[in-house]
């Protein structure tokens, strides 16, 4: 089956129910699926997946495969609602770009020095952050930034220190400069769970030094709703799941009762927090348990990624899927059965054609599912060198901005992207 057709199959999604057979290209079984399983004539009902299977022109080779009524993933009751989105769905919350600089300097292992930091901003000769992000808001329509940062870098290089106003005022800069354009604005630390190598919670920082940093933070911004709290990026390789969400939950309870009551926090999990693994893994179990003080988990959103080249590395200019049968489809599913929503705050690929084509894909798909996923946020715009594999860097000529091709295509909500499947 291709994905042109798996396409054309969701686009028909919303009127099935309504008739005795399914329109051509419409869905006819899988998960869950309370609607027709016969085709009108001239196709038949293939399946694609456990959770989607569609009515495709020819006649069967085989048997029609039989729906399946009995739940995969069980939410809270014991009970898991149907793998399908509310007529409600269908528009995403938030859509944006990352704007770096500020995690320049940091490595995989945690490892940041605080001199690596190059401010987006032309006050500190870096690249025009705020141009960049008043053009993607103003011509493009994105209302959401992510605004990675290093711990060191907050803190100048001393573990357990406090916030070093010197350079919080710089960080600070490039958040108001976000918040002036009226977008949410994602304050991000960019340390993969670590410092300098060593895990939080597991032999690295304490709980109570993670704690700490994430209290001075949102006491800066407690009163500001445009603020969302990234906890952390991308944790990897981290060997007890349990004890990571206990440092998580470490962050959330600070963030609260540093009276940023009402904000929407980000919980990310291991394996680079991907999307394909956030169930299989452990860290959506995990980190459901984790709540508000008062118990609640009212604003406490699944952090995930996901890249669409050859080994989800974010490394090649090619892509080769749009993800939605390995990740996006399944993890729409647990998020169902248990009453979640994730925020897929890093994603992209080069600016060539499978780019175009699968990442389009990819959000429309979660565009059709908007009641469990809140958004995306591509990677990335800020101080990268338009050379940059992913670069999403708009260049401007006089006062005119030009967009590179991936967000022209896809990424920009003003593409229709959302809408294309």
């Amino acid at each position: 089956m291709t994905r042109s057709l798996y396409a054309l199959g969701l686009l028909s999604l919303g009127g099935l129910l309504a008739h005795g057979q399914s329109p051509l290209y419409g869905q006819c079984g899988g998960v869950g699926w309370a609607g027709a399983t016969t085709c009108v004539s001239g196709s038949f009902c293939s399946e694609l997946n456990d959770y989607y299977s569609q009515c495709i022109p020819g006649a069967a080779t085989g048997t029609t495969p039989t729906p399946t009524t009995t739940s995969v993933i069980l939410g809270p009751s014991g009970t898991c609602a149907p793998n399908s989105p509310p007529a409600s769905a269908g528009t995403l919350k938030l859509t944006g770009i990352n704007i770096s600089g500020f995690d320049f300097g940091c490595s995989t292992d945690g490892g940041c020095t605080a001199s690596g930091a190059y401010p987006p901003l032309t006050k500190y000769y870096g690249a025009d952050g705020l141009g960049q992000m008043q053009h993607f808001v103003n011509d493009d329509g994105f209302n959401a930034f992510r605004l990675p940062v290093g711990w060191q870098f907050l803190t100048n290089d001393i573990l357990g220190g406090t916030i070093d106003e010197t350079n919080f005022a710089k960080y600070d800069d490039l958040v108001q400069a976000c918040l002036s354009t009226g977008a949410s604005c994602i304050i991000d630390i960019h340390n993969y769970a670590r410092w300098n190598g060593k895990i939080i919670g597991q032999g690295g920082p304490t709980n109570e030094q993670f704690a700490a940093l994430w209290s001075s933070i949102a006491a800066k911004y407690q009163s500001n709703s445009k603020i969302i709290f990234g906890i952390m990026n991308e944790p990897h390789d981290v060997p007890d799941i349990v004890a990571w969400a206990a440092s998580v939950q470490a962050a959330v309870t600070a963030i609260r009762n540093a009276g940023a009551t009402s904000q929407m926090i980000l919980l990310p999990g291991n394996n680079w927090t991907s999307a394909a693994t956030f169930v299989s893994n452990g860290s959506a179990d995990a980190l459901n348990k984790v709540t508000n003080p008062d118990g609640s988990k009212t604003n406490l959103v699944f952090d995930v990624h996901k890249y669409l080249d050859s080994d989800n590395s974010g490394t090649h200019s090619e892509c080769v899927t749009n993800n939605i049968d390995e990740a996006w489809a399944p993890l729409a599913q647990w998020l169902r059965c248990n009453g979640r929503q994730a925020f897929n705050t890093e994603t992209g690929g080069g600016n060539v054609a499978s780019c175009a084509q699968f990442l389009c894909e990819q959000i429309a798909f979660q565009a059709k599912n908007s009641d469990v996923f809140v958004g995306y946020i591509g990677w990335a715009a800020g101080n990268f060198d338009p050379s940059y594999v992913l670069g999403e860097v708009p260049t401007k000529i006089s006062a005119t901005w030009s967009d590179t091709l991936l967000v022209k295509s896809c990424l920009a909500p003003v593409s229709g992207s959302q809408k294309s499947m």
